[in-house]
């Protein structure tokens, strides 16, 4: 007698239903999205705030002179564009260009392009003098590489924005804006890219060059099919690789935070003042890490307080690779080292390492929240200008907020189940 039950998916089904999630979307675009604003933003603050002191930092004024950086290169093949020239005008512009990607990546203008010369702006500057920095440096080095290969600008940036716009043209029956500045930055870059390929300028690692071919040469692919073959078995087959290597790497982005977590927790097991829970007392007694003094006294001068925060750090730290598939249990412990690492910048004097850290973090968000999050920023914003236009817009505010709370329903609904959800 019929059961009334029908039987479960097969494995072959199960595997194809994934296949099928993981080339058709690029998973995680708000937790994307807040990674691009996130360390675009924090290295743009770094740069604006050592901006006076850039000659001594990585400049021909340095201690790290210019033929020891030549030396050490020379051993370990990295790559920096301040080594083609010696001059200051060179490395003006240099920062200077490091700066305006920063800035356009982090609102999101031609996304692909921005990123990739902020991983050039990151690399040329880190790798001139690889012993400035404060820990945090390692993390934007990785980060600016793997950027490179996301989908970051889906939502919260200009090219989403400019998307959307062309869509609406689209269902209106008109042409899409003709691109101008797409077609020019791909046109400028390239004969770069030959030059420096050319004169060796890329230094000694093989995967450089590669990466920097591949990306020139898929975007004007992605340029010609989109404009030539809009709905064409091309621009299908470019989607899809696009898709792959985004979701592939939002992958290596979580095992690299849980790996650095995993790392500094263990490593700390193994320490003996770690172990008694007096560890963090000693960084609250050295003058270079107390830029609050008073503050730091009264927290080193709990003897609880501190064994609590040492031990809490290590817990914190050990067991959240090991939270991933439960939500609940994750939720809590993000939100525990998101609010270590604002301690970190208030008591330690750190900001950029833990602007670095919280970034690298968020790939870890719910998207309910980041949804929600979103449409309360829109929302404060549209209210600021409608009041400074001397409007007020009640109906606007109500719908917006009613938008906003049916994408959190539908993104609770559709990405419940997912590591980022």
């Amino acid at each position: 007698m019929d059961s009334g039950r029908f039987p479960g998916p097969t494995p072959v089904g199960k595997l194809a239903r994934g296949i099928q999630r993981v080339t058709s979307a690029a998973l995680g675009p708000y937790q994307s999205a807040v990674i691009r604003i996130g360390f675009s933003a924090t290295y743009l603050l770094f740069l604006l705030r050592e901006f006076p002191h850039r000659h001594e930092m990585y400049g021909p004024d340095g201690p790290w002179q210019w033929g020891m950086a030549e030396q050490l290169i020379g051993n370990n093949g990295a790559f920096t564009v301040l080594m083609w020239s010696d001059g200051t005008v060179w490395f003006e512009s240099v920062y200077a260009l490091a700066l305006v990607s920063a800035a356009l990546l982090m609102v999101g203008w031609r996304s692909r392009t921005m990123s990739v010369l902020f991983m050039a702006g990151v690399l040329s500057l880190q790798n001139r003098s690889i012993f400035m920095g404060d820990g945090g440096d390692n993390v934007i080095h990785l980060m600016a590489i793997y950027l490179v290969l996301t989908r970051c600008a889906q939502v919260w940036s200009l090219d989403a924005r400019r998307a959307a716009r062309n869509a609406a043209r689209a269902a209106d029956g008109l042409a899409p804006v003709r691109d101008v500045a797409g077609p020019v930055l791909w046109a400028v870059l390239g004969p770069v890219l030959l030059v420096a390929t050319l004169m060796g300028g890329l230094g000694d690692t093989y995967w450089l060059p590669v990466l920097l071919w591949v990306f020139w040469v898929g975007n004007g692919a992605w340029w010609a099919a989109n404009r030539f073959a809009p709905d064409g078995e091309p621009r299908s087959l470019l989607d899809v690789l696009a898709n792959l290597a985004h979701n592939a790497t939002l992958v290596v982005i979580m095992a690299e935070v849980c790996l650095i977590y995993a790392t500094a927790g263990w490593y700390k097991i193994q320490g003996t003042r770690w172990q008694d829970g007096t560890a963090l007392y000693y960084p609250l007694k050295l003058d270079y890490f107390t830029p609050w003094p008073g503050l730091s006294g009264i927290l080193a001068s709990s003897g609880l307080v501190v064994m609590v925060l040492t031990y809490g750090t290590v817990l914190v730290q050990v067991a959240f690779p090991f939270t991933l598939f439960n939500r609940r249990v994750k939720n809590v412990l993000l939100v525990a080292m998101i609010g270590e690492h604002a301690g970190i910048a208030v008591l330690l004097g750190l900001p950029f390492f833990s602007m670095a850290m919280i970034a690298a973090d968020a790939v870890f968000l719910p998207t309910v929240f980041l949804v929600w999050l979103g449409g309360r920023v829109t929302l404060t914003r549209e209210r600021l200008f409608s009041r400074r236009r001397g409007g007020h817009g009640p109906a606007s505010d109500r719908e917006r907020a009613e938008e906003g709370e049916g994408e959190v329903s539908r993104q609770r609904g559709g990405a419940g189940h997912t590591l980022v959800g």
